[in-house]
């Protein structure tokens, strides 16, 4: 006998600032593995202890050389004040010394509207990168605010500064 399928919607009313990000990192080239792999651990434990705003974290598998996250955010204040604390901001300035043979991205979609993306030596397009018009990332690399035109300051300084990759 036939199972009917049971449709469940959700009711988010109660999340008025929801931002949803996908995050992935792909191996570029051999070394890359080791990169993806050993930030596995060091991502499970920096959720593990729930910072403040972070409604769910889910890890994905995009192919076996680019896997990811998908994180649920009360509002973009505390996906920002993580972004920008350690370890997260140490992770950042030790990619910007070196890829380890990966490519980084993500995108930021609101529930109020509007999204944001950036792509850090992604060999391959992805996400909205395969079908958008491409520009240089210009301004601060570290701003998903402005990118994303958020108005406010700034939860926290950014993990590094500009200039300091141009060196």
């Amino acid at each position: 006998m036939p199972t009917r399928a049971e449709r469940i919607t959700v009711d988010l009313s109660a999340h008025p600032d929801l931002v949803v990000i996908y995050l992935g990192m792909r191996v570029n080239a051999l070394v890359g593995i080791r990169t993806l792999l050993g930030f596995g651990p060091k991502i499970a434990n920096a959720v593990a202890g729930r910072p403040d705003g972070l409604l769910k974290h889910e890890t994905i598998m995009f192919s076996l050389r680019h896997l990811g996250m998908r994180q649920y955010w009360r509002d973009f204040e505390s996906l920002e004040r993580w972004a920008r604390s350690e370890p997260h901001a140490a992770w950042w300035r030790q990619y910007a010394r070196d890829t380890g043979g990966t490519g980084f991205w993500h995108e930021t979609y609101f529930m109020r509207g509007g999204m944001e993306a950036v792509y850090v030596g992604m060999k391959l397009d992805t996400g909205l990168r395969s079908f958008a018009p491409n520009l240089p990332a210009s301004g601060s690399m570290f701003s998903a605010r402005q990118r994303a035109k958020v108005m406010g300051v700034p939860t926290a300084a950014a993990p590094l500064r500009e200039e300091s990759l141009r060196t």
